[in-house]
Formats: structure tokens, C-alpha cells, sequence
């Protein structure tokens, strides 16, 4: 019985000290994590002092055309994001448009956020996306919708956004400093293009990509140029046709 007694207590103890680990302290725990930080967390360190930064809330923003993804943040308590660095794509599938089905090689298009952190990926290290989100479910014609959709180490993908080993360890670095700073949800905004007037009318005029999507891009474009006049994050809703509404 005094040995059960010692065993329960164990186990409860155990289980106290791993409930009270920090987001941060729990991703630490992973090989992986913890040399990115060993590597990389200086680098990320005086990017954020640069910005002066010091309770960091992050925002991810991607442009398939120019294949770029930036990393946006701000302190808590600010109401606007600074930009403070960007990644290139290592490589990149598909064409421009959304996603729609299972094995159609596209990166997503729309308004995400991060939904898991992947410390063992396959691709060192990952973020996965939301991906299908309410619009694409509504709006796509197809039963399967695929998933599993990464920003990821590496230099290969289908579908995903592969920024290279060294990049995704300072782009985790980010993220995890930002949850653990008690940041709720990661916005990923992904656009086809940058879409000023002047680019968004160059790629509406291509008919490789304009079928079907004009109408699609018109509404991201809503989202791009709230966040371009304000660098603030409009608040997001899903119309019954899948459209997005910004308030």
C-alpha cells in the first residue's frame, strides 16, 4: 500500500511539473528546437531589438508570385505591425489561385492561421496552416480538400511553403516566442501576388490564371489593402458563399 501511495505521489508530481512547463520551456524539450535556439535565437534576438520589440505578436504574410513570406510583429500592447524580415521559398509548386482539392500541387490562398507546431517534422522543422478553413470548404466543388499543409525546412514540397533548415528555425523561433508571450493565434495571410492596383491588374489580365479567379482575388484584395493602409489586422468573417468579410 506505501509503495502505491509513493508511486501515485510520483505521478502526480510528475504531472504537476509538466502542466506548469511554458509553451517555450515544452518546445525545448525537442532536440531540434532546442539547437535552433542555440543557432539561431541571437539572429532573432536583434531582429526584434532592431523593431524594438519586447512582448512580441507575430503575423506571417506570403506572396507565391514574388515568393516571399514575411514575418510581421508587434509589441502586445501596439495596435500597428512593423515588418521585420522576410524568407524567399525555397521552392515552389502549382500556379497562381487557391487551393481546391487533394493533389492539385497548389499552396492555399486566404486568411489561416497556425494551427500546430511540428518540433520533429520531416522537413526539420514545421507550422502547419489551417488549411481547408471554412471559405475553401465552401467554395471548393470537391470532396477532398487535402491538408497538411507546412511553412517547412527543406527545399522540396507540394502544396506547402519550404523556406530552407536555417530559415524555419529563426521563423519557429518567432512563433514559438510569440505564443509563449501568451499571442493566442498566428495569422498566415497568403496572397497570389502583392496586390497594389498595379499588380493586381497585370495578374487579372493573364487568362492562364484569371479563369475562375478574378472574382476570388477581387475579395482577398480587400483584406491586402485594409492591412496595407492601416498595418493593422482586419477582423475576418465567412460569408454563407465563402467570401471573406473585413470589418
Amino acid at each position: 500500500m506505501i509503495k502505491k501511495g509513493i508511486a501515485l505521489l510520483f505521478v502526480l508530481t510528475l504531472l504537476s511539473f509538466i502542466t506548469t512547463l511554458s509553451f517555450k520551456e515544452a518546445q525545448l524539450k525537442y532536440p531540434r528546437v532546442k539547437k535552433a535556439y542555440s543557432d539561431r535565437f541571437k539572429c532573432v534576438d536583434q531582429l526584434l531589438k532592431t523593431s524594438d520589440i519586447k512582448t512580441l505578436d507575430v503575423y506571417l504574410r506570403a506572396f507565391k508570385l514574388e515568393e516571399q513570406l514575411e514575418v510581421w510583429g508587434k509589441n502586445k500592447n501596439d495596435s500597428t505591425y512593423k515588418l521585420i524580415t522576410s524568407y524567399p521559398f525555397c521552392f515552389s509548386s502549382g500556379n497562381l489561385g487557391p487551393k481546391r482539392r487533394r493533389g492539385d500541387y497548389q499552396i492555399p490562398e486566404g486568411f489561416y492561421q497556425i494551427d500546430r507546431f511540428n518540433p520533429e517534422s520531416k522537413f526539420h522543422l514545421s507550422l502547419g496552416i489551417n488549411y481547408p478553413n471554412q471559405s475553401d470548404k465552401i467554395k471548393s466543388k470537391h470532396s477532398n480538400l487535402g491538408g497538411d499543409i507546412f511553412i517547412h525546412g527543406s527545399c522540396y514540397s507540394i502544396g506547402c511553403i519550404p523556406i530552407t533548415d536555417d530559415w524555419i528555425e529563426e521563423l519557429y523561433i518567432f512563433a514559438v516566442e510569440a505564443i509563449n508571450n501568451g499571442q493566442l493565434a498566428i495569422p498566415v495571410h497568403i496572397f497570389p501576388s502583392h496586390l497594389d492596383t498595379e499588380t493586381y491588374e497585370n495578374i487579372i489580365k493573364d487568362s492562364t490564371f484569371t479563369i475562375n479567379n478574378s472574382k476570388f482575388w477581387k475579395n482577398l484584395k480587400e483584406g491586402y489593402d485594409y492591412f496595407e493602409a492601416h498595418q493593422k489586422l482586419p477582423r475576418i468573417d465567412i460569408s454563407e458563399e465563402g467570401n471573406y468579410i473585413f470589418n
